[in-house]
């Protein structure tokens, strides 16, 4: 799965830090190699995309990921896998990328081909560290990423326009970490950042392209019911 320009991925999944400190020191290791200055793929392009989710089995210390296969233009479902793991990482705000990532990397490495764009149930650059999920992701696999969360995290915003595609900017401060974008007419908006190699335009484009019918992009409704699934089945 690693593209050119990649960090190595089993060398980072060999040294997955054990606590706090160390997490933080990865985040702000990993951080500066985040790539901005690519506007990524253009929405409808010929390829997939992969919406990625886990679900949780606390009491077992298990975590299901899915990733799930979109074509780009028809939305089709063309590949999906799983993968099963333990919970490495215990639960701190901010740092729930350690959690999740080793289990993504198993079920985006069981794919049959490589994603275009990778869309995460989570952050990116809306992170206090700037370094979300999607950014996390998107350096360890070198992917284009985007992260579409259901609520603003700690960030500010006013509510965008009532129609489908409205925007307006999440702000920490007077930065702009992402955009609050109305998918649907007459409900809540979702919550979009950069990743990795995409720009936030773009980002917000393949989000409403994603969300066609409903508040969520399909790949992320198809990823959690398919991680629910096989926690389930686990």
């Amino acid at each position: 799965m690693d593209t050119p320009g990649t960090i190595s991925r089993d060398d980072e999944l060999r040294h997955w830090p054990g606590d706090e400190d160390q997490a933080r020191a990865v985040q702000d290791r990993l951080r500066s190699q985040v790539r901005l200055d690519e506007a990524g793929p253009e929405p409808g392009f010929e390829g997939t995309v992969v919406g990625v989710d886990v679900a949780y089995d606390d009491a077992r210390d298990v975590v299901a990921a899915a990733a799930v296969a979109l074509d780009a233009r028809t939305r089709a479902v063309v590949d999906e896998a799983t993968a099963v793991g333990q919970i490495s990482f215990p639960y701190v705000p901010g740092l729930l990328a350690f959690r999740e990532i080793p289990t993504v990397l198993d079920a985006l490495a069981r794919l049959a081909r490589t994603p275009g764009l990778v869309v995460c149930d989570g952050y990116g650059l809306a992170h206090p560290r700037r370094f979300g999920l999607a950014s996390h992701l998107g350096v360890l696999t070198g992917l284009p990423t985007i992260g579409v969360a259901k609520n603003p995290f700690t960030f500010r915003y006013e509510p965008p326009g009532p129609e489908r595609g409205d925007t307006s900017p999440l702000l920490d401060g007077d930065e702009e970490v992402g955009r609050a974008l109305r998918t649907q007419k007459g409900v809540k908006p979702v919550f979009v950042s950069v990743g990795h190699r995409i720009d936030l335009d773009r980002a917000c484009a393949h989000t409403l392209q994603l969300a066609a019918r409903y508040r969520l992009p399909e790949t992320t409704r198809a990823a959690d019911a398919l991680c629910r699934k096989a926690l389930a089945d686990a």
